[in-house]
């Protein structure tokens, strides 16, 4: 299969970063420094990921918020201009297609962002119920993270109003003359902001800040643990068709008026089943589990309780470099979900000691304001 590439990729390339498959697309995992250099610089000053195989989409037209409700169960209509929500595809059986952001450009234009390897998928989701709006795939723009707490401050030589950003908010801005679209957000907990810039100017963009001394090139591999560490889901690991936003302990993403006795309760595909299951709970749990060994753990591997039956599974797991050890999400029975909670990890035969614990694993640094 040929990979596609992104418009940084002769820029990795150039940075000598390890190029591995990811969704159809070439990227980069590391640079010569290595993942844990890049996490904890990241943690430490900023990092610059390039994420523009993410899906980029506009919806425009005359009741554009009304049909964005019928898939998501979020406030859509509610949402503020330049301010944006962290939103769930769900299914019939009330299981989660994707996770995705939605941003209100105005008042009938909303700009969403998708996961590269649901993309396609989500596309023509949103295009068969689509209702007399426009839908235009943004495949002219590639998309910039710059992650970290010096963040702010490289914003702030670049573009002032955005510096003053908080979280979840944007704005239409010029950097050296481009139109961007910038976004007080991120996948590591850190505070930090996202740039959708034109393909061609990508890399002159990326290339500047890079040449700040607080920003260092990041790779696939620090993003995960980044986030992993920071408690967020990544689809197919923690979301999928399958799992719930009950047990996946997102009840959060589910806006007020659209839950039972809201103002717009339900109306998104599997509100009965999800409703439901808020009511009765879920029997697993989405849980944080702290290694109690250097062996690591790996995901899709059996979660057993001291009997040595089997009670969850890993869904995800990276050496947490600002934690210092092996880190771990995994579903496990609701009941065994309190932290402090011993249980193994069966690792090929040997048991490895586990610790539910309390998520995050470090603070996230949002900044609110």
């Amino acid at each position: 299969m040929t990979l596609l590439t992104t418009p940084l990729d002769a820029l990795h390339r150039e940075l000598g970063a390890k190029m591995v498959p990811f969704a159809g697309y070439d990227m980069p995992v590391q640079y010569p420094g290595g993942i844990i250099r890049e996490h904890l610089h990241t943690r430490a000053a900023a990092g610059l990921f390039d994420v523009s195989h993410m899906g980029q989409v506009l919806i425009e037209g005359e009741g554009a918020a009304a049909m964005l409700e019928q898939l998501v169960p979020v406030d859509v209509q509610g949402l503020g201009i330049n301010r944006q929500t962290y939103a769930l595809f769900t299914n019939e059986q009330g299981g989660v297609l994707d996770d995705l952001i939605i941003t209100r450009w105005d008042e009938q234009r909303f700009f969403l962002v998708v996961n590269a390897g649901c993309k396609e998928r989500d596309i023509a989701h949103l295009r068969s119920h689509l209702q007399g709006q426009q839908l235009t795939v943004l495949a002219g723009q590639a998309l910039l993270a710059l992650q970290g707490p010096a963040a702010r401050e490289v914003m702030r030589r670049l573009c002032p109003a955005a510096a003053e950003l908080v979280f979840m908010q944007g704005c239409a801005a010029t950097l050296d003359g481009v139109q961007v679209y910038i976004t007080c957000s991120g996948y590591t907990g850190e505070d930090g902001f996202e740039i959708s810039v034109p393909a061609a100017q990508a890399p002159a963009l990326a290339r500047g800040l890079l040449d700040i001394d607080a920003v260092e090139p990041v790779g696939l591999g620090a993003r995960d643990s980044l986030r992993l560490e920071a408690g967020l889901c990544l689809y197919g690991h923690e979301l999928t068709a399958d799992i719930d936003p009950v047990q996946a302990g997102l009840l959060w993403s589910i806006s007020r008026v659209r839950r039972p006795g809201g103002e717009r309760a339900g109306g998104f595909p599997g509100a009965g089943v999800i409703f439901q299951k808020m009511e009765d709970g879920s029997p697993l749990r989405r849980v944080g589990l702290t290694v109690e060994s250097k062996r690591p753990v790996r995901d899709g591997q059996a979660v057993l309780d001291a009997q040595g039956r089997q009670v969850g599974s890993v869904c995800s797991a990276c050496y947490g470099a600002s934690v210092g050890g092996p880190i771990a999400m995994a579903y496990i029975e609701r009941g065994l979900g309190e932290p402090g909670t011993g249980l193994n990890v069966d690792v090929r035969g040997k048991l490895v000691p586990v610790t539910v614990t309390p998520m995050p694993f470090i603070p996230q640094r949002y900044f609110r304001g």
